[in-house]
């Protein structure tokens, strides 16, 4: 997707963080914009920046557990716009604690708003841009998705994988119809995730990969890059690359460094 003016990019979660680095980030490019966000306070907001920039943007209420909901940005999107081009999911929460303190209603809240969220997303979406024969599909998962640095987040290291591998199954059906995916696997970026993460057991310091926190702008760059090079995997931290290559080479090898870095 070369040409972007005049695009129009669905975001949820694009109240804050990545999803509304994105969208600024894609608004300068002259992509028409729909915040979604549960936060409507946020929205607004995100909308006001993308709107300052001199695109056309609109922000509105979702809750992606809900598929009305979505199904209600998608009916405003073309109401406002005539068109949806662009769609990213880009929403999640986070379980803290040892394996067996995270009980199994913090798993199913994981599973239904990392995980499901993009599946209703695909029910009522895809329709949308495969009548068109164009558009992409950004869905944020994580580093935490490609490889596993931590034991205390079970819930979303699983959803991150997950998301991994649907995107890359999804990307086989749709770029034969025209639809680029790409599956976006951000490192530490600074956001506002941390007031959707819930902690469970005792407190501890929360473990997380060994790279420098970036700027959401950081990661709304990557994605625009991603989106008109019709790139599948998209890393705020190009030195994942190497460490993913590390793990395929030999992944026994890899785990035991995993839990004791000194025998790497």
């Amino acid at each position: 997707m070369n040409d972007l003016e005049g695009r129009v990019a669905v975001i949820t979660g694009g109240g804050s963080g990545i999803g509304r680095g994105t969208a600024l980030a894609f608004a300068r490019e002259g992509v028409n914009i729909v915040v979604a966000d549960i936060d409507d306070d946020r929205a607004a907001e995100t909308e006001g920046n993308a709107n300052a920039i001199g695109v056309d943007a609109v922000a509105v209420r979702c809750d992606v557990t809900r598929e009305e909901d979505l199904a209600a940005v998608r009916d405003l999107a073309l109401e406002r716009f005539g068109r949806v081009d662009i769609v990213m999911n880009n929403v999640s929460v986070i379980a803290v604690g040892l394996p067996l303190e995270i009980p199994l209603d913090e798993w199913q809240r994981s599973i239904d708003v990392n995980l499901l969220s993009i599946v209703r997303s695909n029910q009522v979406f895809l329709p949308v841009l495969l009548a068109r024969g164009e558009g992409h599909v950004v869905n944020t998962a994580s580093t935490a998705g490609l490889y596993a640095y931590t034991f205390e987040r079970l819930p979303y290291t699983a959803t991150k994988a997950a998301i991994v591998g649907m995107s890359e199954a999804l990307a086989l059906y749709l770029r034969p119809r025209g639809i680029g995916v790409t599956c976006l696997c951000p490192g530490p970026v600074a956001t506002n995730i941390v007031e959707q993460m819930r902690f469970f057991g005792e407190p501890r310091a929360v473990q997380g990969p060994t790279l420098a926190i970036v700027d959401s702008s950081v990661a709304g760059d990557v994605v625009v890059e991603a989106v008109r090079g019709d790139h599948f995997l998209a890393l705020t931290h190009p030195e994942v690359h190497d460490i993913i290559v590390r793990r395929a080479e030999d992944p026994d090898a890899f785990l035991r460094g995993q839990i004791d870095p000194g025998v790497a």
